[in-house]
């Protein structure tokens, strides 16, 4: 079973993250900011991953520490439940329409972390949540779990919608990325 459980205390967060790379997409999510529990439920949904995430952060500062030590900690659980990496599809692409906007992910489980991110919000916050946290997030999660990820909102008026098509896009490239469909590494290499 491709399963991690990660814990991580600092002066700013205290998180917990347990996953399930083959689990049915069930999510059990508490940081404290409304808008980020409901991206990360609709990642585990989208992603087909089991994701259980207790994060207590210094939000009265603002969201930044808990967001981005939240995608630290499910980079390093998605790397660590990957394992040996044998037989996985490894890439991914797609584009995901959320009413007016049109959100596009490309990943590589490549053993390289890298982000390549191009969104503009119109407004600083969604609900609870700084915008700029979103690249955060998506930068902490990329070069923790050491994969490349190419994120693009291609347009859209609404924050909420140009968001959340970044976050489902980039559960819908997880969820075909790490099918098991081989016994081998995918790597002319021989090592991701």
């Amino acid at each position: 079973m491709r399963t991690a459980e990660i814990k991580r205390e600092t002066k700013e967060t205290k998180i917990s993250v347990i996953l399930n790379l083959d689990g049915s997409g069930k999510a059990n999510i508490a940081t404290g900011i409304g808008f980020f529990d409901h991206m990360l439920t609709a990642f585990a949904t989208h992603s087909g991953i089991d994701l259980e995430v207790k994060a207590v952060g210094d939000t009265n500062v603002d969201t930044h520490h808990t967001v981005e030590d939240t995608g630290i900690l499910i980079g390093k659980a998605i790397k660590t439940a990957l394992g040996d990496k044998k037989g996985i599809v490894r890439f991914a692409d797609c584009n995901i329409p959320m009413d007016e906007a049109l959100g596009f992910c490309a990943l590589d489980i490549s053993g390289r972390g890298h982000l390549e991110f191009f969104a503009r919000f119109n407004h600083k916050n969604i609900g609870d949540f700084e915008s700029d946290s979103c690249e955060e997030f998506f930068r902490a999660l990329a070069l923790n779990a050491e994969i490349t990820l190419h994120l693009r909102a291609v347009y859209g008026n609404n924050d909420h919608h140009i968001a959340e098509a970044l976050f489902k896009a980039t559960a819908r490239c997880f969820r075909t990325a790490l099918k098991v469909e081989g016994k081998s590494i995918p790597s002319t290499k021989g090592s991701l």
